[in-house]
């Protein structure tokens, strides 16, 4: 059996919440997870109850935002072909931007 699922309270945490999302929705909400470094339910109910999200510079963290810069290179250099710029593409930057600024001033 697992071990009880406890909030930093010692609080057990028994109760489901659960939601749709559109395939893109999805999308960003994994990308914001991959770049939190935090596991997708601490990050998700964190961001629910407007609380801080703390990014700690780790190797998934780094990785990720390697892998999303690639994206958004490529993005880039459509958009450079075809004109169009996408929310999503905007919300990324800036999500990344944000992420490595934090990590910036942390190693200060």
């Amino acid at each position: 059996m697992s071990a009880k699922n406890r909030d930093e309270h010692n609080r057990f945490r028994n109760i489901t919440v659960g939601f749709r999302v559109s395939p893109e929705e999805n999308e960003q909400i994994n990308i914001a997870v991959a770049l939190s470094g935090l596991p997708k339910q601490e990050y998700c109910y964190r961001r629910c109850l407007n609380r801080e999200i703390v990014v700690q510079g780790n190797p998934r963290v780094y990785k990720a935002l390697r892998t999303q810069l690639a994206a958004v290179l490529d993005e880039l250099k459509r958009i450079e072909a075809a004109g169009e710029i996408r929310d999503e593409l905007l919300d990324n930057i800036e999500l990344i931007t944000r992420t490595l600024d934090g990590m910036k001033e942390e190693r200060r």
